[in-house]
């Protein structure tokens, strides 16, 4: 209806000058850690703040907590308590101080792994493959939205021009959303996320920002928490920052979470053999690949792996030197130099970080037993990966 969006957007047009005020107010010695967790679906992010008496420096400090999991569609009303266990601590760019953001699992009443609590199945891949000393970056997609669902600086009764003009474009009529995309890179440096860039991309309003490189389980905690401090940004705008990996149908780019990966191997002279081997073994298993590597089990990136908009098709394995029509892409630089790493273009925008960095460590590092004992969970979708490929 008209008016709706001014009506909504209003809700959100609090005076922040009148809020600063109480910023300045002395917190007595106390200690607010904002605990961080992943809800029901796989890939939205609830908090809640709890008050300390300490400045907590490491997670095992902190603790065990627990929420209404019958409201995140993780438990039943009649025994809805869900453990909150700290796992990794960073700082707060918002409250500042010795305030701090807080990582947590999610644990059921007998303190077992919730279904989705892919991290505590990513520790014990990555414990299993330490000797490899796997490096991890991945390129975070999203769109930026208006409160009433539009891209944001699209007009409302129209389309922007085609793409072209706005991957890494300046100006007013090429980018949207700037001050947002910079206040969320500052809120990463801040709180000690190894965010080590951004950029404009291809969609008008669509961003992206890169973490890494991270070692092992590190990777998954950092973009978590950089992803928790994207809607909070956004939120203090009034925008929305989506992660849907097709927000426009049509002739638009999608978004993924591009993954580079490496090994200790792989980044040493003569390592591009160790780089095309691993590229084989990940060629026989696509399939199970696809179905970890967004939260549906692959429903979502059917919408964006179609072999065009710089994708390669869903239903097809491909790899090529400096190719973002391919499933796996070797940079160029590589391909020189004969050592580095490569990128797997497959994931999705919203995909767990967890699952995607277990499922290539599993595939690449692991053999035999340990790759069967690593197996991870039944993708929503029912697809069971059979124990041969895993």
């Amino acid at each position: 209806m008209p008016g709706m969006a001014t009506s909504l957007r209003s809700q959100f047009a609090m005076d922040k000058s009148v809020t600063s005020r109480f910023w300045q107010l002395d917190q007595r010695g106390k200690v607010q850690a904002k605990y961080i967790w992943i809800d029901g679906t796989g890939e939205h992010i609830r908090s809640k703040t709890r008050t300390l008496d300490f400045e907590p420096k490491d997670p095992s400090e902190l603790p065990i907590w627990n929420f209404d999991g019958s409201s995140t569609g993780q438990a039943e009303g009649a025994d809805s308590d869900v453990y909150l266990k700290p796992v990794a601590i960073f700082p707060d760019p918002f409250r500042l101080g010795k305030n701090k953001l807080v990582m947590c699992e999610t644990l059921d009443n007998k303190k077992q792994p919730t279904a989705t609590n892919n991290r505590h199945r990513c520790v014990q891949v990555m414990e299993k493959a330490a000797s490899h000393h796997p490096w991890f970056g991945m390129e975070q997609e999203y769109t930026l939205l208006d409160i009433d669902g539009h891209p944001f600086g699209w007009p409302k009764n129209g389309f922007p021009g085609p793409q072209g003009p706005y991957y890494c474009g300046v100006g007013a009529n090429k980018v949207y959303g700037r001050d947002i995309v910079e206040a969320h890179y500052r809120a990463c440096l801040y709180a000690g996320i190894q965010i080590s860039g951004t950029n404009a991309e291809v969609m008008p309003g669509q961003w992206e920002f890169q973490v890494g490189p991270c070692e092992g389980i590190s990777m998954g905690d950092q973009l978590w928490v950089a992803r928790f401090l994207l809607h909070r940004v956004a939120e203090e705008f009034g925008v929305i920052a989506t992660l849907d990996c097709k927000p426009i149908k049509g002739d638009w780019n999608g978004a993924g979470c591009h993954t580079n990966f490496s090994t200790e191997k792989m980044r040493s002279p003569g390592g591009i053999s160790e780089i095309l081997s691993a590229i084989n073994k990940l060629s026989l298993v696509h399939a199970q690949h696809i179905a970890y590597y967004d939260p549906h089990g692959g429903k979502d990136n059917e919408r964006r792996l179609t072999g065009l908009h710089e994708t390669a098709k869903i239903d097809q394995f491909s790899y090529g030197v400096a190719s973002r029509a391919s499933s796996i892409r070797i940079p160029r630089q590589t391909d020189d130099e004969g050592f580095g790493y490569f990128e797997d273009r497959r994931p999705s925008s919203n995909c767990d970080p967890y699952t995607v960095t277990a499922a290539l460590v599993r595939t690449v590092c692991l053999e035999g037993a340990e790759r069967k004992l690593s197996m991870m969970y039944v993708p929503s979708s029912g697809f069971q990966a059979p124990p041969s490929a895993h």
